[in-house]
């Protein structure tokens, strides 16, 4: 089927400039950008509304899928209601599947989105058999898990994720080691710090002297939940002395003050509310029987015992700080997104729509091509998708229709999955997938293997 685009604005970042072209689609592929005439199967009228590449989420949590239950997916419908069409899974360490079942499940059923995927550490840690969050890894372990990362590179990953402050006992050389595991340089490490607030400056030394021991590049996990807690502006810094020196740095940010997590996880060890200088009320419950409850020390126990794996959010970031990290040439913007079933936090639903319509429209902190480069052709450049995250004759047809007038992120604690307003359209693989609100087609996604190249540094994304 031919899809037309008429009247869009569409983002030159060769030029950082909106211009005014239409777009002719066909089997999956922009096949023209300019002015054209001729009938189509379908034409869109975009006045007044920016056509842009599909919004790559380089950091998502989607790792568990279960067709018997009818719902396989969680995250990514909401993920693709909000302009997202391809996304990385398995960060944090976490992968809750074999790579082998999530990559054949995709390429069997199709999914909301393209999908791309970590291997991550926490995984094979438990994979030979390390129950123990606290301690290292054996040299045998080690050995065993370096197997198991080769037996996973013939199935496209991107690399190896790391979830430091989830298993506090990993050490420097356990991390190194593993990444020797890669038969090149150009996979990518990625890496949920070891400790947040003053604690945040050492773990980022810590992922930079990784970067530089291993050779490989280093995407650093939702830094604003690392360092917006008055440690921004150096931990930034650290990453720009890093990428002066020639290593190739880059981090994430979701525009959200409260992460969320498990409950029952190492990140809420004994001292981290006097590190966040934050009371147990920051704490908000978000699963039943407890949904929408702030917590005292007594419900916060409680519940930690007897529902460890309920994911609670707290509200210990200042958001300034978080407008600082993603008005860096660095960061790129990443949902964090993180479901079980409705139940989370509203990142998963909003992280995009937030960023164009708070930070962008009604705060003024980030331009607005700027923001729209950190959501596309960079990540893209990142995960060497040569066809991807931009609007050019050739490239695939993941796209977003939205008013940047109206555009909102609606989802909030209460109601964390509700779909944006402002967004008209998304096309995913030359199809409609999402009209006016509405989840037209579901399963149009596919699996892209992460393609090495040995030579990649990034640049820095405002180039």
């Amino acid at each position: 089927m031919a899809i037309k685009i008429v009247n869009g604005q569409i983002p030159n970042f060769d030029k950082g400039t909106l211009e005014r072209a239409d777009i002719l689609i066909e089997a999956g592929k922009i096949v023209k950008v300019g002015s054209f005439e001729g009938d189509t199967d379908e034409m869109i009228d975009a006045k007044g509304r920016i056509v842009s590449p599909g919004f790559i989420d380089i950091h998502m949590h989607e790792e568990t899928f279960d067709a018997v239950s009818g719902v396989p997916y969680f995250a990514s419908v909401y993920e693709l209601m909000m302009g997202s069409t391809t996304c990385v899974a398995g960060n944090c360490g976490n992968n809750r599947q074999s790579i082998h079942s999530f990559v054949e499940h995709v390429k069997e059923h199709g999914a909301p989105v393209n999908y791309m995927t970590f291997l991550g550490h926490n995984y094979l840690r438990r994979a030979v058999g390390i129950e123990d969050r606290y301690r290292a890894a054996t040299t045998a372990e080690i050995e065993k898990m370096k197997a198991l990362i080769e037996a996973c590179i013939p199935y496209g990953i991107v690399g190896l994720s790391y979830g430091i402050e989830y298993s506090p006992g990993v050490d420097f050389d356990e991390m190194a080691e593993l990444a020797k595991g890669f038969p090149n340089k150009s996979y990518l490490l990625s890496a949920h710090f070891r400790q947040d607030a003053d604690g945040a400056v050492d773990s980022i030394e810590e992922l930079v002297r990784l970067s530089r021991v291993t050779g490989h590049p280093m995407q650093i996990s939702h830094i604003g939940s690392c360092s917006a807690y008055g440690h921004m502006k150096r931990s930034l810094e650290l990453m720009a002395e890093a990428r002066a020196e020639g290593l190739d740095i880059l981090a994430d940010c979701y525009p959200y003050d409260a992460f969320a997590t498990t409950i029952g996880s190492a990140v809420f060890d004994e001292g981290c509310f006097e590190r966040w200088q934050k009371g147990y009320e920051a704490i908000l419950l978000t699963e039943s029987p407890y949904a929408n409850q702030f917590c005292t020390k007594e419900l916060f126990e409680s519940v930690k015992q007897t529902h460890p794996n309920m994911i609670v959010a707290a509200f210990v970031m200042n958001e300034h700080e978080v407008i600082e990290a993603l008005k860096d040439p660095n960061v790129l913007v990443g949902s964090d997104s993180l479901y079980k079933l409705n139940q989370g936090h509203p990142r998963g639903a909003g992280t995009f729509p937030r960023v164009l319509g708070r930070y962008v429209r009604e705060l003024g902190a980030i331009p607005l091509m700027d923001a729209l480069r950190r959501m596309t052709v960079a990540p893209a450049k990142r995960l060497n998708l040569q066809f991807k995250g931009e609007i050019k004759a050739g490239y695939d047809a993941d796209l977003v229709i939205f008013d940047p007038e109206n555009i909102t992120d609606l989802a909030d604690f209460e109601h964390p999955t509700s779909p944006p307003a402002g967004i008209d359209y998304v096309i995913i693989n030359g199809e409609v997938a999402v009209e006016k609100g509405t989840l037209e087609r579901k399963n149009l996604g596919t699996y892209i293997p992460f393609e090495t190249s040995e030579e990649r540094v990034s640049e820095s994304i405002l180039d």
